[in-house]
């Protein structure tokens, strides 16, 4: 259902979290590259010229926050909405009340949708009149990334401003003001909170600023008084009352792609410590063993390839091992499939081998196959010149023919052209003699056709 702007936050009922949201811009902590003096979304705020705006990012940052904000400056009505509990009749029914002008004198509201990406195809669509003509300014939050979760026609209509983690020092700093704040926070308590707990809490929390003023506040509900009616927090209590670190990943999310992304472009850069941390990254955060085995299959032939190809057999038995084994051990098996993938020599001359062969067959005339190339399985075929003048390859030295076996169109076309590096040094020096060895044929094939024609 619609909220208004007019909520108590100061309800000591209320999660510390909740009473700790900034009511003004000077109040809010993080987020400089979007709300420092200056920026675009400050400018907007301060003057109070709104137009639709989607904001992204991890849990904790501030989108709600930055709602909040907006209906604490905005002259215009704000109406709020939480794509899990609502549907389009709730839509519906801000829409009428902004149309009505008893109600909305200056028919234009404020619409702040949470989660606004659980919202389906046909709820995002009844949004987008109103959007359109203006005379609904919308908030939408969401964790995922709105490219992949909201209408296209909404993005189109909106400024997309992404939130980032907080940094450790701005979740101290939120701490430290919830501990000051009488009214608010936790001023009211005689709290003496060791500085190394504040820093835990601070970096424990993951960027996210609701995680650690919920751990302060845990710490502080739960932990008796001393004789004096001290409560007295240390690193222990602090560690009692955040069990465990946040992981900032979602294995059907925007973080999915992006940590493996990092993974392998660590992997092609040689760099086996960044890779590791970002495996670790995935593992933690749940990746499923199969997609992270297939990716590592994928770039053991893409990275690596022919400048070392028993990599590719290594890391598939990796794959299999750690199915086999299940975690929490098959992150050993997965490092070392890693770390050999990192450390080796790597090509991508068999990756651009195939690139190429396609693109020729997607844009060129590549003609036929040859017909001595082809089989001839049924009687009669070779009186249609199926097979007929193959050069069986290990009748020769080195078993290499006179033959040419491209297609004629395709004559000369060097698909696979192997790198200096690793085994491909041996590969290229093989092609080199096979090329010899190739000439060498035709030349003695040449001369025993002209003494046949002698004789």
């Amino acid at each position: 259902m619609p909220t208004s702007n007019n909520e108590n936050i100061s309800d000591r009922r209320s999660p510390l979290a909740y009473r700790m949201a900034p009511m003004t811009l000077s109040d809010f902590v993080g987020q400089r590259h979007i709300l420092s003096e200056g920026k675009l979304l400050s400018r907007m705020i301060q003057a109070d010229r709104l137009s639709s705006i989607i904001l992204f990012g991890p849990p904790g940052t501030g989108k709600t926050s930055i709602a909040r904000v907006i209906a604490n400056t905005t002259k215009a009505p704000f109406s709020q909405l939480n794509a899990v509990t609502s549907g389009v009749a709730d839509i519906k029914r801000v829409i009428a009340d902004t149309n009505n002008p008893l109600l909305t004198p200056g028919q234009r509201c404020v619409l702040f949708i949470d989660e606004i990406h659980r919202f389906n195809k046909a709820q995002q669509d009844a949004l987008l009149p109103s959007v359109e003509d203006g005379s609904i300014i919308l908030i939408g939050a969401t964790t995922e990334n709105p490219y992949f979760q909201v209408n296209k026609a909404l993005i189109s209509r909106s400024t997309v401003f992404q939130l980032y983690p907080l940094e450790s020092e701005d979740v101290q700093l939120i701490l430290e003001r919830a501990l000051a704040d009488k009214e608010r926070g936790l001023g009211h308590l005689h709290l003496d909170v060791k500085p190394e707990a504040l820093e835990f809490f601070a970096k424990r929390a993951g960027g996210d600023a609701r995680v650690a003023l919920n751990g302060i506040e845990l710490a502080a509900l739960t932990t008796k008084p001393s004789a004096e009616g001290v409560i007295e927090i240390d690193l222990d209590a602090a560690m009692d009352s955040m069990q465990e670190k946040v992981a900032l990943y979602d294995s059907t999310g925007e973080a999915h792609y992006d940590t493996v992304s990092a993974m392998i472009k660590s992997i092609r850069g040689s760099d086996p410590q960044a890779a590791i941390h970002y495996l670790a990254r995935a593992l933690r955060g749940g990746e499923d063993i199969n997609f992270i085995g297939r990716r590592l299959a994928i770039a053991a032939a893409e990275e690596v390839g022919m400048a070392n190809p028993q990599v590719l057999s290594i890391v598939v038995s990796a794959w299999q091992a750690a199915q086999m084994v299940g975690m929490p051990e098959a992150q050993i098996i997965l490092s070392e499939a890693v770390i050999c993938i990192a450390t080796s020599p790597k090509s991508n001359a068999s990756y651009l081998a195939i690139k190429q062969a396609m693109n020729d067959l997607e844009n060129k005339d590549v003609g036929e196959i040859p017909f001595y190339l082809r089989n001839a399985p049924a009687e009669g075929m070779k009186d249609l010149g199926y097979s007929l003048g193959y050069e069986y390859s290990h009748d020769w030295p080195q078993a290499v023919s006179s033959q040419e076996f491209l297609p004629e169109n395709l004559r000369g076309v060097k698909y696979y052209e192997p790198s200096n590096r690793g085994h491909e040094q041996n590969v290229a020096k093989w092609m080199a003699e096979v090329k010899e060895l190739r000439e060498s044929a035709r030349k003695r094939k040449d001369t025993k056709g002209v003494e046949a024609n002698d004789s």
